[in-house]
């Protein structure tokens, strides 16, 4: 079988298992009517918000697809059909969140029924959920990704009279793909956010503080709104978030391995269809780490189980990459930009690779750390809860920003060791090393939210204490590794960002951005600032929408008589319609923000300008991803802590005590840290470097004028056989330079 066809069957793979596994969770015991009747409000409740939200994204994606096809046809080098790969990428993104939401409100309830018979059920039932998602969501994003790039090399590179422009014009209506995958995430995930807290903190301020009854208390009117936000934020916006990270972080990869010489047996191909082949292969492995999960009895611990399957599918997948780097790629490659030549073996191209699954690894350790129930950060917490509200928010804080310091740490020494071992290009694979394993990540994240849903209804239902106590114990450890799964997914937008990065300067025909250029130093300063108004935007319409959540819950209470009592039904359709219309309503304005700001700097001050605005949004997103998303996590079980019980000076705290409710307020204000502007953190990086990405054409700066460029094409062909995957970016001399590596070069096959 030919090489360039391996991937996208590693994506059906996948989505075959998907298909398994979910057939497989609809044949579970779904409980009694009651249960189910709950479950289906949920369900419709999801499904509206996502119909609705789809309208207003299917405008977006059309004026969107417009603008790209015609920039396409009166660009040189660049073609219209860079809308369809646009609107490709949005359907599935939007589809990839779809898949998650569905399963996940047939798995919640049937959770809740597999509790009642005993713990290592209801797990199994939950991650088998979870892993729906997760094998959808990559298998998608392998499939989409390597099935167009099979077409459009056959369409633009397949001739062998094609040159380096023909493989930059494939892959830059490849990023069109990619684009909109990250545009249809970043409203999703921000738009799910909104929604989901919302309507969580609306419940949480009147219902448990103010009328002291349980969290997901049926007598509560905003909790059918909060069960319906776990689904629509934390698994339909993750869904779309993290197919978004997925496929930019291989998109990067096989950006910066056209720049990358290889005397290989597939025309030179090697370095951008290796990162497709690892993430296939990390698919495939993490089908088989879900087989993993699994614990025995009651006492036994979810965390632990999920552990091993993270970390059976890290090293199966470390093991694999090996054989494919090695067998692959040529003993020696050059990575070449204007002339300018870095040489590296295939053995540090693994390495690069290992090093990326160590970071992923470390990072979501060490948030895990921070935010887990029992550990010193969390603890911490919930001792400053002892002395009052202000405090817990002061402890909460501080835990964040501390957070911050060793991931940062990692993250450099990370993009060092990976630059060291192979240039930008190891920077960019290391990321695809990372997100390889997104399928057992996004599983293990999403399980999380079913959990969550399953104690709801467990809950509205009144069931067993011992049924809740058994969501209880799901729902705690989903809490961490939902904090896990973000951290992992801000690092990776980190490296990715760097990766796209460099390929920009590339394809803009820079070769370094001069920081003491007014303009440069100054978009710097921009850019840092552009994630702290996007996060404040999100906070604000969080706060907006509660607000008006928190006023219609109170008018319940006071208007319809006995509500408290359990004799009357709340209006619960009410509540899911403000979280419905405010999430809408305030997802466009950061939206815009993210999108427009790479362009409108780079069309007004130039490329340069626009690559200081990119350093400055991803060092400051980056920060503030882990920030936030550490401080929400510690937050929401510090007061989950107070549920069993914790000791503060001394003296035994519980629910219901005025330490725990300065708990709760510490939780209500990290709701939207870690569920809304978090992360979206690690889209906007993403997001803004494909923008400039995809205008990099528009705004370019060729050191040579077409005539020469048309020679230097010419002068690096031998016998009209296509002998490098990138663009001439280069002068002649230096393209003449090459010519005598040229002649080695045997005349390779066809992949």
């Amino acid at each position: 079988m030919n090489l360039i066809y391996v991937a996208p069957l590693l994506g059906i793979i996948g989505l075959v298992f998907m298909i398994i596994k979910s057939i497989w969770v609809n044949k579970q015991p779904a409980g009694d009517e009651k249960m189910q009747n709950i479950a289906d409000h949920i369900a419709n409740g999801a499904m509206a918000f996502l119909k609705a939200e789809w309208k207003v994204l299917s405008i977006f994606a059309l004026i969107a697809a417009i603008l790209l096809g015609i920039s396409g046809q009166i660009v040189e080098h660049s073609e219209w059909v860079i809308a369809i790969a646009f609107l490709i990428g949005a359907f599935f993104s939007a589809f990839a969140g779809y898949i998650g939401m569905n399963i996940a409100t047939r798995a919640n309830v049937r959770t809740t029924e597999a509790a009642k018979t005993s713990l290592p059920k209801a797990l199994k039932v939950s991650f088998a959920g979870g892993s729906v998602m997760g094998l959808g969501v990559a298998g998608l994003a392998i499939l989409g990704l390597s099935a167009l790039f099979i077409i459009f090399y056959n369409k633009y590179v397949g001739d062998a009279s094609a040159n380096g422009l023909e493989m930059q014009k494939a892959l830059e209506i490849l990023a069109g793909f990619s684009l909109g995958a990250e545009s249809i995430a970043l409203f999703a995930r921000v738009g799910g956010g909104i929604y989901t807290k919302a309507a969580d903190v609306g419940a949480d301020l009147v219902g448990k503080v103010e009328a002291n009854i349980p969290e997901d208390d049926p007598r509560n009117p905003a909790t059918i709104a909060d069960n319906v936000g776990d689904n629509v934020g934390d698994v339909a916006g993750m869904g779309a978030d993290l197919f978004g990270s997925y496929v930019a972080t291989i998109l990067a990869t096989m950006v910066l391995g056209r720049e990358v010489i290889a005397q290989d047996n597939y025309n030179g191909l090697s370095p951008i269809l290796v990162p497709m082949l690892i993430a296939g292969a990390g698919l495939l492995f993490s089908i088989i780490a879900t087989y993993f999960v699994r614990i025995k009895n009651e006492n036994d611990s979810v965390q632990n189980a999920l552990n091993i399957g993270n970390w059976g599918s890290i090293i199966l997948t470390a093991f694999a990459s090996f054989f494919i780097i090695t067998q692959l790629m040529p003993e020696k490659l050059v990575f070449n930009r204007a002339g300018e030549e870095f040489s590296f073996s295939n053995l540090s191209v693994y390495f690069s690779v290992v090093t990326g699954l160590v970071v992923g690894a470390l990072m979501s350790w060490i948030t895990e750390y921070y935010t887990s129930m029992g550990k010193k950060p969390v603890l911490s917490i919930i001792n400053q809860s002892g002395t009052g509200h202000a405090t817990n928010i002061i402890g909460g804080l501080a835990v964040g920003m501390q957070s911050t310091v060793i991931p940062i740490i990692i993250l450099a020494a990370g993009i060092m060791v990976s630059y060291e071992f192979s240039g930008l290009y190891g920077v960019a694979i290391a990321a695809a090393g990372m997100m390889a394993t997104t399928a057992m990540q996004l599983a293990i994240d999403a399980f999380g939210p079913i959990a969550d849903n399953a104690g709801g209804i467990a809950e509205m239902s009144e069931l067993p204490d011992e049924v809740r106590e058994r969501t209880d114990n799901l729902d705690a450890v989903g809490n961490t590794t939902a904090a896990t799964g973000k951290g992992f997914a801000i690092a990776s937008a980190a490296l990715t960002a760097l990766a796209l990065f460099a390929a920009y300067v590339g394809l803009v025909g820079i070769t370094s951005i001069d920081i003491y250029k007014a303009d440069v130093l100054a978009m710097l300063f921009v850019g840092g600032m552009i994630p702290f108004i996007f996060s404040s935007l999100a906070i604000a319409s969080v706060g907006k929408a509660a607000m008006e959540m928190v006023k219609e819950v109170r008018r319940q209470f006071k208007e319809i008589p006995g509500i408290l009592e359990g004799t009357s039904k709340p209006e619960y359709e009410k509540c899911v319609d403000i979280s419905t219309q405010a999430s809408l309503r305030e997802m466009l304005l950061p939206g815009a923000i993210a999108i427009l700001s790479p362009a409108i700097v780079g069309f007004t001050f130039g490329p340069e300008a626009l690559g200081g605005l990119l350093a400055g949004i991803t060092v400051s997103g980056v920060l503030m991803g882990i920030f936030q998303n550490n401080a929400g996590g510690a937050w929401d079980n510090a007061k989950k802590s107070f549920e069993k019980g914790v000791e503060i000076d001394g003296e035994s705290f519980k629910k219901g005590s005025e330490p725990h409710k300065a708990a709760v307020t510490g939780d209500t204000v990290g709701d939207p840290f870690k569920d809304t502007s978090g992360p979206s953190m690690n889209i906007l990086i993403k997001l803004t470097s494909i923008v400039a990405l995809i205008i990099a054409p528009h705004i370019s700066t060729p050191n040579f004028s077409k005539s020469e460029n048309h020679q230097a094409n010419a002068c690096c062909m031998e016998d009209g056989q296509l002998t490098k995957n990138h663009e001439m970016n280069c002068s002649i001399s230096s393209c003449a330079m090459f010519k005598t590596e040229v002649k080695k070069i045997d005349k390779p096959n066809q992949p």
